[in-house]
């Protein structure tokens, strides 16, 4: 059993005043606070989390939008309280993730001739289009294999010691952003499967690149310089995600988009538009 599993299965049996308390504080909102956006009483919240009240399914579900608890802890929450969950965590090729797949599709095939990727809460590669393919294979045939894993993941690719770091020009101003932002998504989505992943990529981090990412601030967006064999690629970064979605799969894809920093990065991409 994996410690994934483990961790995933402890979550789930703790109870409803606990995970209310947790996220409440993870939050870093107060029971007034959680009260007044939730348009219920502070008391009603106490005694919610005292154990003295138990929710109703509404009430449960209105306190986790408020908290904006991710849809698979709603789950859990539900399961706390009783009650049976609700959202599911369709494979990407179910029918009727189609609708939701066409858009992703559609997206990243109309960023080009600038990469993109869809990733999931862990930072695995689900859907990406042809020059971020271009991107990677600049950086090995075999870049995947060197990383490992069981699926191709962004934090692999970056800090596992046979990953990109040679090639990053800026590695000391964004290995620091880039850890701070996977580590903060990881506890602000209760997603272990990146906390497994941080885990194991910790022992191969020097000391002052983790230093850094404790002090870190997060920026608007994320810059990348990368050179091989002579070339110079400039590239920053946008992250969408679906702000409605009801269904756990597509809760947790990220769209994240490269843009060229600089006029030679816009001109080799374009260059290269033909022959993909």
């Amino acid at each position: 059993m994996s410690l994934s599993t483990i961790e995933r299965r402890s979550g789930s049996e703790s109870s409803f005043p606990q995970l209310l308390k947790t996220w409440r504080q993870k939050r870093r909102m107060s029971q007034l606070e959680l009260a007044l956006s939730s348009g219920v009483s502070q008391r009603h919240v106490s005694f919610l989390e005292s154990g003295r009240a138990k929710p109703s399914r509404s009430m449960l579900l209105q306190l986790s939008e408020t908290l904006e608890v991710p849809l698979r802890e709603r789950n859990d929450w539900l399961t706390a309280a009783g009650f049976a969950p609700v959202f599911r965590a369709r494979p990407l090729d179910d029918p009727q993730m189609s609708q939701v797949m066409n858009a992703v599709r559609l997206m990243l095939s109309n960023h080009e001739p600038f990469p993109a990727i869809a990733i999931d809460r862990a930072w695995n590669i689900r859907l990406s289009n042809r020059p971020f393919e271009m991107l990677a294979a600049m950086m090995g045939g075999d870049v995947w294999t060197r990383v490992g894993g069981p699926n191709r993941n962004l934090m692999r690719l970056f800090f596992h010691p046979n990953g990109i770091k040679p090639y990053v020009a800026n590695w000391n101003a964004i290995a620091p952003l880039l850890w701070h932002r996977a580590r903060r998504e990881a506890e602000a989505l209760a997603g272990e499967e990146m906390k497994v992943v941080l885990a194991e990529l910790a022992q191969h981090q020097d000391a002052e690149t983790l230093w850094a990412a404790e002090g870190a601030s997060l920026v608007p967006v994320l810059p990348l310089e990368v050179e091989k064999d002579g070339a110079r690629i400039s590239l920053f970064t946008v992250i969408a995600t679906f702000g409605t979605a009801q269904d756990i799969t597509a809760d947790e894809l990220r769209i994240e988009s490269f843009f060229p920093a600089d006029e030679a990065t816009e001109k080799l991409f374009r260059a290269a538009a033909p022959a993909l």
